[in-house]
């Protein structure tokens, strides 16, 4: 039992940290096809005074990815009722060209001021209307849930860390008369320390299974049933096999560095 307990206390912190670092990558991936629709459902509209092109829009500034032409006619349909023909032309004539105008990435508002900017220094623009307000709502949301999400990632593996180091110093005491004794006889810190390393690698990949085992169990039962719209439309990104490559390596890598600092913090040979 106190074996089990052992262990336990060393591969429930890491996966702490390894279903942080897994959450992470999943939000990241659902969160950029979520940055993408925002970018792709955003557009400014910019008025000029002549017809203008993509690449003159691309001259003023690099970000900008596309222009779609609002036809003029449908501007002036609903006014024009009632009007003679000539008149409707003198009216479309002395009437300004508009673009919808759209950005090649989802960037922040200071960016977006600097693209309007840009636009605006050209003489044949007369308007270019951002959006600020909306845009910078969802902006600043978007931005406060991924630093959010970040910050918490980070506390939780920093106090798991902590654990798993301090379980490591357990396991020193544990076998301290063996690491003492090869010491003695002079054998070189990674053969003294190998009964820790090798402890320590299999609750890694134990851990590293155990979570992965979660995120499948969630992307193939729970996300198809859970009725959340996002998780639905993007079951395939809750887990790929490469996430496994990736937990194990971050797993070795802190095992590494939990052995590391309780070898290196000991005193030496004991009397």
């Amino acid at each position: 039992m106190k074996f089990i307990k052992n262990h336990l206390m060393f591969i429930l912190p890491l996966m702490a940290i390894l279903l942080g670092i897994e959450f992470y990558m999943v939000f990241d991936r659902t969160t950029d096809s979520y940055e993408k629709g925002l970018r792709e459902g955003y557009s400014m509209l910019v008025v000029t005074k002549k017809p203008a092109t993509l690449s003159d829009f691309k001259a003023l500034n690099s970000h900008i990815d596309k222009s779609e032409p609002i036809e003029r006619k449908e501007i002036i349909s609903e006014v024009a009722k009632g009007i003679s023909q000539s008149t409707t032309k003198a009216i479309l004539d002395a009437l300004p060209y508009f673009y919808n105008v759209s950005l090649d990435s989802y960037m922040n508002t200071t960016a977006l001021e600097k693209v309007k900017t840009d636009l605006e220094s050209a003489t044949n623009i007369k308007r270019v209307e951002t959006f600020g307000s909306s845009y910078n709502s969802a902006f600043k949301l978007f931005t406060f849930i991924k630093f959010t999400l970040k910050l918490f990632i980070g506390f939780m593996g920093i106090v798991s860390l902590f654990l798993i180091i301090k379980q490591m110093e357990i396991w020193k005491y544990a076998h301290k008369e063996r690491m003492q004794v090869m010491e003695i006889f002079g054998a070189p810190l990674m053969l003294r320390s190998g009964v820790l390393f090798k402890v320590a690698i299999m609750d890694a990949i134990t851990a590293t299974l155990l979570t992965s085992a979660v995120f499948f169990y969630i992307k193939f039962q729970w996300a198809a049933k859970s009725g959340i719209e996002i998780m639905m439309e993007k079951q395939d990104d809750l887990f790929k096999i490469t996430d496994m490559a990736v937990l194990l390596g971050a797993a070795l890598l802190i095992v590494i560095i939990a052995v590391y600092s309780v070898v290196f913090s000991s005193k030496g040979v004991q009397e």
